[in-house]
């Protein structure tokens, strides 16, 4: 697959959080193998984090990896400064909603406390940079179309406009760390952008998802599982084709106001 801009990104530094994830190894893989860009993959390798998803370009000069939570404050700013980005890609997050439901504290420390201290340490970042690294330093924050709530079947599409309404500790967590990032653009002038994405599918999902789920069961012969009365409709999109947009948005992507 072409990726639009990606020589743009050829040799630029790009730091990712939460890059072992499903979304995060995903455009990992791309920034180093297609765009030949250099990355430092953060991570703390919870459930859902695994090596193996970047296994094919570990062993490339492009790649490195630092394990560490991302509300780490002293640890992740040792490890920003050290690396020098010209942008941070905040993709570290806790993103089932069951789980939130059972267990919201660690979306609450993931999300929104490590979302902060992601904020904190690149202002501080871009503060140190000369004039011409800090016009080009971006922070791409990405988040879910969920915090906009949900939607009935003859409801208008939402759009970036769309008033936050979060249904569950997940994406409250999220609509939170939406707030911040927008709070840190406006009152510090660090210069943000915000995605809201829909639903990921793709290689490398973690099996406890919807399309994985029905796809496992399908295969070993059991129940597909349904949710409320099967009614439920959801917009999905394929984790390469929202990569391909996050690079877009790195390299055109307009400064969030």
């Amino acid at each position: 697959m072409g990726y639009a801009n990606g020589s743009a990104l050829r040799n630029r530094k790009v730091l990712v959080t939460g890059g072992c994830g499903f979304i995060g190894s995903a455009l990992v893989r791309t920034l180093v193998r297609d765009c030949q860009a250099h990355v430092l993959n953060i991570d703390k390798l919870t459930y859902a984090g695994c090596p193996s998803t970047v296994a094919e370009v570990a062993h490339l000069p492009g790649y490195q990896f630092t394990r560490i939570d991302v509300a780490d404050s002293t640890a992740l700013e040792q490890a920003l400064f050290r690396f020098g980005p010209d942008a941070v890609v905040q993709l570290a997050a806790e993103s089932h909603v069951d789980r939130s439901i059972d267990g919201p504290a660690e979306f609450i420390h993931t999300n929104i406390l490590g979302t902060y201290v992601v904020l904190e340490a690149s202002l501080r970042y871009m503060r140190s940079l000369p004039e011409e690294s800090r016009d080009r330093f971006r922070v791409l924050h990405i988040s879910t179309d969920e915090v906009y709530g949900a939607l009935g079947l003859e409801d208008a599409p939402f759009t970036e406009q769309s008033q936050h309404r979060p249904n569950s500790p997940y994406s409250a967590s999220k609509a939170a760390s939406d707030h911040l990032v927008r709070a840190w653009g406006k009152t510090y002038g660090l210069p943000v952008i915000i995605s809201n994405c829909s639903n990921n599918y793709g290689p490398y999902q973690f099996p406890e998802k919807m399309i994985p789920t029905m796809i496992l069961s399908a295969l070993h012969g059991q129940n597909l599982p349904v949710y409320g009365t099967g009614e439920n409709v959801r917009d999905w999109l394929f984790v390469e084709d929202h990569v391909s947009a996050l690079l877009h948005m790195l390299t055109a992507g307009r400064v969030s106001l």
